[in-house]
């Protein structure tokens, strides 16, 4: 007897209580999917017949949406290709609570139409006293886009040549800023600026100076800047694009600018990343003088780059609430990182993997604190390692260095050391 008519008809495989339940949780059509690879494998002689319900089972993904969750064991911190920062606990909860409807825009008291963000602003203004006020967009570039436009269009940019930076995937600062119809005023050379450039290139068609933190490269050797607490001398408003949105000044990243110390220097606006530094979901943050920060809500354009609730939710979790993963990192030393790799290696020995653990370095990334060195620790594999563990049911982005696989520590959460077992186990 042909072995196909042994494979089970879709309804009945769709009887199963576990696919059934994962119809509840998926959808039917996501489910179906899933049967139907079962039973063309079963088919084509790849799968037993009595294995196609199990296949099918197995085969489930975790959720309706697309994006698979990825363990970040590749010592780049804020890895941009990973969506950057992971979300705390806290703001996931705020998330899920800001999914149904909500008063993001009405005034409870009144019933009337209430101020959009208004929360999310004001634990931002809390966490940076030297911001008068702050609104919220959709990303960084977003952030710089609605300042140029609303304050420069039509006008003039001051801005130094060596911060004429190209962000990622080729997009370049001075072409977003020219797109909203400013005008770009360079000055000084590509490692050298004096105040004097600053001043003299200072006219009646100056919208404001532009200072713009080189978040991904540095210049090093025969070197000069101007610092924010020199350009506010200047006639005219100064905005630094301090790009990782650091709040306040961290330990670990004395060079870093943060909000808080760039508006106290003299910056009238910070524009920076909500996803980076400050542990949030993907957003742009300005913050600074009110009477700016007004002129850029009213502006035509803030409607268009505006974010939505459940951002806005995260967001302020995410400044008010507790240590966000990526504060937590920052957090953690040398020494009890080694302790995680040289045991988990040690586990990993007792199933007949080569496994060990050595000291390694991390970095920032996604355009933050360009240069510096994290001290960390791995677990290093061979490296026919790596891509069968990015390539896992769970994935497990890791990276080859002189010849080994490294499951690099420093942005897995020590929960997580579980997971990394099951899914290095699981390549054998």
């Amino acid at each position: 007897m042909d072995a196909r008519r042994r494979i089970p008809a879709t309804d009945r495989v769709l009887d199963d209580p576990v696919l059934a339940g994962a119809v509840e949780r998926l959808g039917r059509d996501v489910v179906r999917t899933v049967v139907h690879d079962a039973q063309r494998r079963a088919r084509h002689g790849d799968l037993a017949p009595e294995r196609v319900i199990a296949a099918a089972r197995e085969a489930l993904p975790g959720s309706a949406g697309g994006l698979r969750r990825v363990v970040n064991a590749c010592g780049v911190l804020l890895h941009t290709n990973l969506g950057r920062a992971p979300l705390s606990d806290a703001a996931v909860e705020a998330v899920r609570a800001a999914a149904g409807t909500t008063d993001v825009e009405l005034d409870l008291d009144t019933g009337r139409r209430g101020p959009r963000g208004r929360a999310a602003c004001g634990a931002l203004t809390e966490a940076v006293p030297a911001a008068e006020d702050a609104h919220v967009v959709n990303n960084g570039a977003a952030a710089l886009a609605l300042a140029a436009t609303a304050l420069a269009a039509g006008r003039e940019i001051v801005l130094a040549r060596g911060e004429l930076v190209e962000i990622g995937d080729g997009f370049r600062i001075p072409d977003l800023l020219t797109s909203t119809g400013a005008r770009l005023r360079e000055v000084g050379t590509t490692n050298r600026v004096r105040f004097e450039d600053y001043r003299d290139a200072i006219g009646p068609e100056t919208g404001f100076v532009l200072k713009v933190h080189p978040s991904n490269f540095r210049i090093t050797g025969f070197t000069s800047q101007v610092p924010v607490a020199a350009l506010r001398e200047l006639p005219v408003p100064v905005i630094a694009d301090i790009g990782s949105g650091l709040l306040r000044a961290h330990p670990v990243l004395p060079d870093e600018p943060d909000a808080q110390r760039t508006l106290a220097d003299g910056a009238d606006l910070v524009t920076a990343s909500g996803d980076k530094l400050l542990g949030g979901p993907q957003a742009g943050l300005l913050l600074g003088s009110a009477d700016l920060v007004q002129r850029l809500k009213r502006h035509p354009l803030a409607r268009a780059l505006r974010v939505d609730k459940l951002t806005l939710a995260a967001l302020e979790a995410s400044v008010r609430g507790p240590a966000t993963p990526t504060a937590q990192a920052l957090d953690r030393s040398e020494a009890d990182l080694l302790d995680r790799a040289r045991r988990l290696a040690a586990s990993l020995r007792e199933r007949g993997i080569d496994a060990d653990a050595r000291t390694s370095t991390a970095t920032v990334g996604g355009g933050g604190a360009p240069g510096v060195e994290l001290p960390s620790a791995s677990v290093t594999l061979p490296p026919r390692y790596a891509a069968a563990l990015r390539t896992g049911r769970t994935p497990v982005l890791a990276r080859v260095e002189h010849g080994q696989c490294l499951l690099d520590l420093y942005a897995v959460a020590p929960a997580d050391d579980a997971v990394l077992l099951d899914a290095v186990a699981a390549v054998g």
